[in-house]
């Protein structure tokens, strides 16, 4: 009976939405943050995963031996090799791609490599704006690896002892 009681009274005089309300309030009179997103950046974590890119030499020969072994261990098979053997007997890749919109970012791909050649970088404001940009070729892979080699050293550097 009060029980019942209670929760007509309850119901008659919006205790639900009064109590929702009290917690707006004390949210309301709190200091607002708000990070200007271009000019100001949060901190990102040294393990964060962003975009990908395949690396080089120091002598300018990509990394990448086309052993597939990127390619076996996504989960979301995202990543596409094909491979072809060089006058030398060495192997390099001929079509090397990765389709984002696929992608997961779950690292497999640069933990499963032996020559550390594909890795994700920290870069997060990669976008796509037309069709076909989400497929990252190999040209473009390299040429992401190219533009942030330092930063990509200096990060795995960093990060050699969570390895």
């Amino acid at each position: 009976m009060w029980r019942r009681l209670t929760q007509y009274i309850k119901s008659f005089t919006l205790w639900d939405l009064l109590v929702g309300l009290r917690v707006t309030g004390v949210y309301f009179w709190k200091k607002k943050f708000t990070i200007q997103y271009p000019d100001e950046k949060t901190p990102l974590s040294p393990r964060f995963r962003g975009i990908h890119a395949l690396r080089r030499y120091p002598n300018g020969e990509e990394r990448c031996i086309a052993c597939k072994l990127c390619e076996a261990v996504c989960p979301a098979l995202a990543i596409k090799i094909e491979a072809e053997p060089r006058d030398d007997g060495s192997r390099r890749t001929t079509l090397y791609e990765i389709d984002l919109f696929k992608c997961i970012y779950c690292g497999f791909c640069e933990e499963s490599c032996p020559v550390d050649s594909i890795v994700l970088t920290n870069m997060q404001d990669y976008h796509v704006s037309e069709r076909g940009q989400n497929i990252l070729t190999k040209e473009k892979l390299l040429a992401i690896g190219d533009k942030y080699e330092t930063q990509i050293a200096n990060d795995r550097a960093a990060d050699k002892d969570y390895r």
